[in-house]
Protein backbone atom coordinates (compact mmCIF):
# COMPACT_ATOMS: atom_id res chain seq x y z
CA UNK A 1 0.00 0.00 0.00
CA UNK A 2 1.26 3.46 -0.88
CA UNK A 3 2.37 5.72 1.97
CA UNK A 4 1.39 9.05 0.41
CA UNK A 5 2.59 11.23 3.29
CA UNK A 6 5.88 9.40 3.59
CA UNK A 7 6.41 9.45 -0.17
CA UNK A 8 5.71 13.18 -0.41
CA UNK A 9 8.00 14.02 2.50
CA UNK A 10 10.82 11.88 1.15
CA UNK A 11 10.56 13.43 -2.34
CA UNK A 12 10.63 16.94 -0.90
CA UNK A 13 13.65 16.18 1.27
CA UNK A 14 15.63 14.63 -1.62
CA UNK A 15 14.74 17.48 -3.99
CA UNK A 16 15.88 20.09 -1.48
CA UNK A 17 19.12 18.20 -0.88
CA UNK A 18 20.09 18.41 -4.56
CA UNK A 19 21.84 21.49 -5.90
CA UNK A 20 21.74 22.56 -9.57
CA UNK A 21 25.46 21.87 -9.87
CA UNK A 22 24.85 18.26 -8.78
CA UNK A 23 22.86 17.55 -11.94
CA UNK A 24 24.65 19.77 -14.46
CA UNK A 25 22.19 22.69 -14.28
CA UNK A 26 23.12 26.40 -14.00
CA UNK A 27 22.33 27.98 -10.64
CA UNK A 28 21.26 31.37 -11.98
CA UNK A 29 21.12 34.61 -9.98
CA UNK A 30 17.51 34.62 -8.76
CA UNK A 31 17.24 31.21 -7.17
CA UNK A 32 15.21 31.39 -3.95
CA UNK A 33 14.45 27.68 -3.56
CA UNK A 34 16.60 25.42 -1.40
CA UNK A 35 17.79 22.73 -3.75
CA UNK A 36 16.08 22.09 -7.05
CA UNK A 37 12.76 23.44 -8.26
CA UNK A 38 9.92 21.00 -8.95
CA UNK A 39 10.03 21.75 -12.67
CA UNK A 40 13.74 20.94 -12.75
CA UNK A 41 13.18 17.59 -11.04
CA UNK A 42 10.32 16.83 -13.44
CA UNK A 43 12.65 17.33 -16.41
CA UNK A 44 15.28 15.08 -14.82
CA UNK A 45 12.61 12.42 -14.20
CA UNK A 46 11.09 12.68 -17.71
CA UNK A 47 7.60 13.56 -16.49
CA UNK A 48 5.32 16.59 -16.33
CA UNK A 49 5.76 19.16 -13.58
CA UNK A 50 2.08 18.74 -12.65
CA UNK A 51 2.46 14.98 -12.15
CA UNK A 52 5.54 15.36 -9.96
CA UNK A 53 4.02 18.24 -7.97
CA UNK A 54 0.94 16.14 -7.16
CA UNK A 55 3.16 13.44 -5.69
CA UNK A 56 4.80 15.96 -3.38
CA UNK A 57 1.31 17.19 -2.37
CA UNK A 58 0.08 13.66 -1.56
CA UNK A 59 -2.28 13.60 -4.54
CA UNK A 60 -2.60 11.89 -7.89
CA UNK A 61 -2.57 8.22 -8.91
CA UNK A 62 -0.20 5.67 -7.45
CA UNK A 63 3.03 5.89 -9.49
CA UNK A 64 4.03 2.82 -11.46
CA UNK A 65 7.32 0.99 -10.93
CA UNK A 66 8.61 2.61 -14.12
CA UNK A 67 7.73 6.06 -12.78
CA UNK A 68 9.41 5.33 -9.44
CA UNK A 69 12.54 4.19 -11.27
CA UNK A 70 12.60 7.43 -13.27
CA UNK A 71 12.14 9.50 -10.12
CA UNK A 72 14.88 7.62 -8.27
CA UNK A 73 17.29 8.11 -11.15
CA UNK A 74 16.34 11.77 -11.62
CA UNK A 75 16.86 12.51 -7.92
CA UNK A 76 20.22 10.67 -8.00
CA UNK A 77 19.18 8.31 -5.21
CA UNK A 78 21.49 5.66 -3.85
CA UNK A 79 20.33 2.05 -4.10
CA UNK A 80 19.17 2.09 -0.48
CA UNK A 81 17.23 5.31 -1.10
CA UNK A 82 15.78 3.90 -4.32
CA UNK A 83 14.57 0.78 -2.52
CA UNK A 84 13.03 2.96 0.21
CA UNK A 85 11.20 5.00 -2.44
CA UNK A 86 9.79 1.82 -3.99
CA UNK A 87 8.44 0.67 -0.64
CA UNK A 88 6.88 4.07 0.08
CA UNK A 89 5.07 3.80 -3.26
CA UNK A 90 3.84 0.31 -2.37
CA UNK A 91 6.13 -1.64 -4.70
CA UNK A 92 8.77 -4.28 -4.10
CA UNK A 93 12.26 -2.93 -4.88
CA UNK A 94 14.01 -4.32 -7.98
CA UNK A 95 16.59 -7.06 -7.57
CA UNK A 96 20.08 -5.67 -7.22
CA UNK A 97 23.10 -6.75 -9.22
CA UNK A 98 24.89 -6.47 -12.53
CA UNK A 99 22.81 -6.12 -15.66
CA UNK A 100 20.42 -3.50 -14.31
CA UNK A 101 19.89 -0.12 -15.95
CA UNK A 102 20.06 1.89 -12.72
CA UNK A 103 23.08 4.21 -12.83
CA UNK A 104 24.82 5.02 -9.55
CA UNK A 105 24.60 8.63 -8.31
CA UNK A 106 28.40 8.95 -8.26
CA UNK A 107 28.72 7.98 -11.91
CA UNK A 108 25.87 10.33 -12.84
CA UNK A 109 27.57 13.21 -11.02
CA UNK A 110 30.68 12.70 -13.14
CA UNK A 111 28.62 12.29 -16.31
CA UNK A 112 26.70 15.53 -15.64
CA UNK A 113 29.99 17.44 -15.72
CA UNK A 114 30.99 16.14 -19.16
CA UNK A 115 28.44 17.93 -21.28
CA UNK A 116 31.12 19.50 -23.51
CA UNK A 117 32.71 16.08 -24.18
CA UNK A 118 31.60 12.96 -26.07
CA UNK A 119 30.68 10.53 -23.29
CA UNK A 120 28.29 7.67 -22.63
CA UNK A 121 27.31 5.25 -19.90
CA UNK A 122 26.93 1.66 -21.08
CA UNK A 123 26.14 -1.72 -19.55
CA UNK A 124 28.50 -4.67 -19.78
CA UNK A 125 26.56 -5.75 -22.90
CA UNK A 126 27.10 -2.41 -24.62
CA UNK A 127 23.61 -1.03 -23.96
CA UNK A 128 23.72 2.77 -23.88
CA UNK A 129 22.02 4.24 -20.80
CA UNK A 130 23.16 7.86 -21.13
CA UNK A 131 24.84 10.00 -23.81
CA UNK A 132 26.02 13.58 -23.76
CA UNK A 133 24.89 15.82 -26.62
CA UNK A 134 28.36 15.69 -28.13
CA UNK A 135 28.28 11.92 -27.79
CA UNK A 136 25.09 11.87 -29.86
CA UNK A 137 26.73 14.21 -32.37
CA UNK A 138 29.61 11.76 -32.71
CA UNK A 139 27.85 8.39 -32.92
CA UNK A 140 24.14 9.15 -33.23
CA UNK A 141 21.53 8.45 -30.56
CA UNK A 142 22.02 4.87 -29.37
CA UNK A 143 19.68 5.04 -26.35
CA UNK A 144 16.42 4.34 -28.16
CA UNK A 145 16.85 0.68 -29.10
CA UNK A 146 14.85 -2.10 -27.44
CA UNK A 147 15.24 -5.82 -26.97
CA UNK A 148 18.52 -7.44 -28.05
CA UNK A 149 19.14 -4.49 -30.41
CA UNK A 150 20.05 -2.43 -27.34
CA UNK A 151 23.42 -4.22 -27.34
CA UNK A 152 26.00 -2.61 -29.62
CA UNK A 153 27.60 -6.02 -30.13
CA UNK A 154 24.29 -7.53 -31.25
CA UNK A 155 23.69 -4.66 -33.68
CA UNK A 156 27.23 -5.06 -35.02
CA UNK A 157 26.41 -8.50 -36.40
CA UNK A 158 22.77 -7.90 -37.39
CA UNK A 159 22.50 -4.28 -38.60
CA UNK A 160 24.86 -3.01 -41.34
CA UNK A 161 24.15 0.58 -40.25
CA UNK A 162 25.97 -0.10 -36.97
CA UNK A 163 29.28 -0.30 -38.86
CA UNK A 164 29.08 3.01 -40.69
CA UNK A 165 30.89 5.00 -38.00
CA UNK A 166 33.93 2.71 -38.15
CA UNK A 167 36.56 2.43 -40.88
CA UNK A 168 36.17 -0.76 -42.97
CA UNK A 169 39.74 -1.83 -42.21
CA UNK A 170 38.79 -2.00 -38.50
CA UNK A 171 35.73 -4.20 -38.97
CA UNK A 172 37.45 -7.58 -38.70
CA UNK A 173 39.15 -6.65 -35.42
CA UNK A 174 35.91 -5.25 -33.98
CA UNK A 175 34.03 -8.44 -34.87
CA UNK A 176 36.61 -10.49 -32.95
CA UNK A 177 36.49 -8.02 -30.05
CA UNK A 178 32.69 -8.12 -29.74
CA UNK A 179 32.61 -11.93 -29.87
CA UNK A 180 35.44 -12.23 -27.35
CA UNK A 181 33.76 -9.79 -24.95
CA UNK A 182 30.39 -11.52 -25.19
CA UNK A 183 31.99 -14.93 -24.55
CA UNK A 184 33.72 -13.60 -21.46
CA UNK A 185 30.50 -12.10 -20.03
CA UNK A 186 28.44 -15.18 -20.89
CA UNK A 187 30.97 -17.36 -19.06
CA UNK A 188 30.99 -15.00 -16.08
CA UNK A 189 27.19 -14.75 -15.82
CA UNK A 190 26.50 -18.37 -16.75
CA UNK A 191 23.95 -20.24 -18.88
CA UNK A 192 20.53 -18.58 -18.88
CA UNK A 193 22.07 -15.12 -18.53
CA UNK A 194 21.24 -12.28 -20.90
CA UNK A 195 24.73 -12.58 -22.37
CA UNK A 196 24.23 -16.28 -23.10
CA UNK A 197 20.85 -15.48 -24.68
CA UNK A 198 22.44 -12.88 -26.95
CA UNK A 199 25.07 -15.39 -28.03
CA UNK A 200 22.37 -17.94 -28.89
CA UNK A 201 20.47 -15.36 -30.94
CA UNK A 202 23.60 -14.35 -32.83
CA UNK A 203 24.61 -17.95 -33.49
CA UNK A 204 21.23 -18.44 -35.17
CA UNK A 205 21.28 -15.19 -37.15
CA UNK A 206 24.84 -14.35 -38.17
CA UNK A 207 27.28 -16.51 -40.10
CA UNK A 208 30.09 -14.07 -39.35
CA UNK A 209 29.38 -14.32 -35.62
CA UNK A 210 29.40 -18.12 -35.81
CA UNK A 211 32.80 -17.99 -37.49
CA UNK A 212 34.50 -15.71 -34.94
CA UNK A 213 32.67 -17.34 -32.00
CA UNK A 214 34.03 -20.74 -32.96
CA UNK A 215 37.58 -19.36 -32.63
CA UNK A 216 37.01 -19.25 -28.83
CA UNK A 217 39.07 -16.06 -28.46
CA UNK A 218 39.16 -14.37 -25.06
CA UNK A 219 40.71 -11.14 -23.86
CA UNK A 220 40.57 -9.07 -27.07
CA UNK A 221 40.33 -5.55 -25.69
CA UNK A 222 39.60 -2.24 -27.46
CA UNK A 223 42.51 -0.29 -28.89
CA UNK A 224 43.66 2.71 -26.85
CA UNK A 225 42.62 4.99 -29.70
CA UNK A 226 39.26 4.56 -31.41
CA UNK A 227 38.77 5.66 -35.00
CA UNK A 228 35.35 7.04 -35.92
CA UNK A 229 34.13 7.98 -39.38
CA UNK A 230 31.61 10.81 -39.20
CA UNK A 231 29.48 11.62 -42.29
CA UNK A 232 30.09 15.37 -41.97
CA UNK A 233 33.54 15.89 -40.45
CA UNK A 234 35.30 12.71 -41.58
CA UNK A 235 37.68 10.52 -39.58
CA UNK A 236 38.41 11.23 -35.90
CA UNK A 237 41.04 9.46 -33.80
CA UNK A 238 39.90 9.64 -30.18
CA UNK A 239 41.32 8.26 -26.96
CA UNK A 240 38.75 6.40 -24.87
CA UNK A 241 38.96 6.58 -21.08
CA UNK A 242 36.81 4.10 -19.15
CA UNK A 243 35.50 4.39 -15.59
CA UNK A 244 33.92 1.14 -14.35
CA UNK A 245 31.27 0.77 -11.64
CA UNK A 246 32.08 -2.71 -10.24
CA UNK A 247 28.72 -3.06 -8.47
CA UNK A 248 26.39 -2.31 -11.39
CA UNK A 249 28.89 -3.38 -14.10
CA UNK A 250 28.40 -0.09 -15.93
CA UNK A 251 31.14 1.82 -17.73
CA UNK A 252 31.47 5.55 -18.31
CA UNK A 253 33.27 6.05 -21.64
CA UNK A 254 34.84 9.44 -22.33
CA UNK A 255 36.28 10.27 -25.75
CA UNK A 256 39.00 12.90 -26.06
CA UNK A 257 41.35 14.20 -28.72
CA UNK A 258 44.88 15.59 -28.41
CA UNK A 259 44.59 19.40 -28.17
CA UNK A 260 45.62 21.07 -31.40
CA UNK A 261 45.20 17.89 -33.46
CA UNK A 262 42.96 17.59 -36.50
CA UNK A 263 40.60 15.36 -34.52
CA UNK A 264 40.41 18.00 -31.78
CA UNK A 265 39.36 20.62 -34.32
CA UNK A 266 36.74 18.24 -35.70
CA UNK A 267 35.29 17.73 -32.21
CA UNK A 268 34.96 21.49 -31.88
CA UNK A 269 33.11 21.54 -35.18
CA UNK A 270 30.82 18.75 -33.98
CA UNK A 271 29.90 20.80 -30.92
CA UNK A 272 28.60 23.45 -33.32
CA UNK A 273 26.84 21.03 -35.68
CA UNK A 274 25.11 19.39 -32.71
CA UNK A 275 23.45 16.01 -32.18
CA UNK A 276 22.28 13.93 -35.10
CA UNK A 277 20.00 10.94 -35.41
CA UNK A 278 20.66 7.65 -37.19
Amino acid sequence: MIDRAGLAEFLRSRRRALQPEDVGLPRGQRRRTDGLRREEVAVLCHMSTDYYARLERERGPRPSEQMITSIAQGLRLSLDERDHLFRLAGHNPPTRGAGLDYVSPGMLRIFDRLQDTPAEIVTELGETLRQTELGVALTGDTTGFSGPERSSGFRWFTDPAARRIYAPEDHAFLSRMFASGLRQIATLRGPGSRAAHLADLLLARSEEFRTVWNEHEIGITPEETKRFVHPEVGTLDLACQRLVDPVEAHSLLVYTAVPGSESYEKLQLLSVIGPRLH
